[in-house]
């Protein structure tokens, strides 16, 4: 039944003076729901609803779309001089730090903590130049001066151990995160720049501890082969980058699997060959200490390869040319000498 009072009130009446009645045999219910397009719409055609099809998409992927996901992404290329540059300064790093530790001896241990010092000086150069955290110089000043408390720690406690080391740099660490806080501007990346703040803290450190070893028994030797086992293994990498750079592990990173494998064995070779001539090893004991130490520097060496291609990717402006690539070399030395202190220690 219709309502006594029509909801058309109002309206301008019907020319025809009729009202118009439902398309259908639709009396007393309600009409149903409309699946045709809207009158005037620019999909006329169409006069159903849309349908997915059964196990695929509702729409066809465009072809150009397509052929762009399918191109592949050009590999960097490696530039042989740059390669060979690397090499030649990863050689002249493993080769002070083998003499500086042959001057080493019982009340004479400062000139080889002032080669130490130089060489964590270069290590904060080139880190926070190609990091480049929040207040920068506050971080570079701040790990300058825990390179000398840690370097001072290590020549003049009583008993050598790494506890001084530890200390100091977690009072690095606590200084450059403060220094970062105090101006507004760094406050906002404050968060972001801890891993590379404490990164620069604890490598620096680290360079300390090799002073350390040079007083505990067999640690001179020890240094020897752990030294001369990482300079081979970063300097056979990077000439073996710049000869055959195959297979590529990654298109944005100019290393080759085959620098990796090959200079952490013949670093292992060359600290073998060490051992059958220092007291106080064999060929076995100081392959052992060698491979840990070179498969670690090559392993650190290609991770600052791939977090200098990160952070291009990321759309961050290139640092300074010289600390981008001394950061490989001097981060394998970093990372070799606590692992030459615990296999030193630990095995020896």
């Amino acid at each position: 039944m219709f309502p006594s009072t029509s909801p058309d009130t109002g309206r301008d009446p019907w020319a025809d003076d009729t009202r118009p009645g439902p398309a259908g045999p639709s009396r007393g219910y309600p009409p149903g729901p409309r699946t045709g397009p809207v009158d005037g719409g620019e999909r006329g055609e169409r006069t159903g609803p849309r349908r997915l099809r059964k196990g695929g998409p509702g729409r066809r992927p465009d072809p150009e779309s397509a052929d762009e996901a399918a191109e592949e992404v050009p590999p960097v290329p490696v530039r042989r001089p740059l390669a060979l540059t690397v090499a030649g300064f990863a050689a002249l790093l493993g080769v002070g730090l083998v003499l500086g530790a042959q001057t080493a001896g019982p009340g004479h241990r400062m000139p080889f903590a002032f080669i130490i010092f130089g060489v964590q000086l270069l290590f904060v150069l080139a880190w926070t130049m190609a990091m480049r955290p929040p207040a920068l110089l506050v971080v570079a000043l701040v790990s300058a001066g825990v390179a000398a408390v840690a370097d001072a720690a290590a020549v003049q406690t009583e008993i050598a151990g790494l506890a001084p080391l530890g200390y100091a740099a977690a009072g690095g660490f606590v200084l450059g995160v403060l220094g970062q806080l105090v101006r507004r501007v760094d406050r906002v990346r404050v968060t972001d720049s801890l891993g590379s703040t404490l990164l620069i803290v604890v490598g620096v450190v680290a360079f300390a501890s090799l002073i350390v070893l040079s007083r505990i028994p067999k640690g001179t030797q020890a240094m020897t082969v752990c030294l001369t086992a990482t300079g081979v293994a970063l300097l056979v990498a990077r000439l073996t980058d710049a000869v055959a750079p195959w297979p590529r592990l990654a298109p944005q990173v100019p290393r080759g699997a085959a620098g990796v494998v090959v200079g952490a064995m013949l670093g292992t070779l060359t600290s073998a060959v060490f051992g059958s001539y220092l007291v106080g090893f064999t060929p076995t004991s100081a392959a052992l200490v060698g491979l840990v130490t070179a498969a670690t520097a090559v392993l650190a060496d290609l991770a600052v390869g791939y977090a200098e291609a990160g952070r291009l990717m990321a759309g961050e402006p290139p640092t300074m040319w010289i600390a981008r690539h001394m950061q490989g070399p001097l981060g394998g030395f970093a990372l070799a000498a606590p692992a030459a202190y615990a296999m030193c220690v630990l095995f020896l």
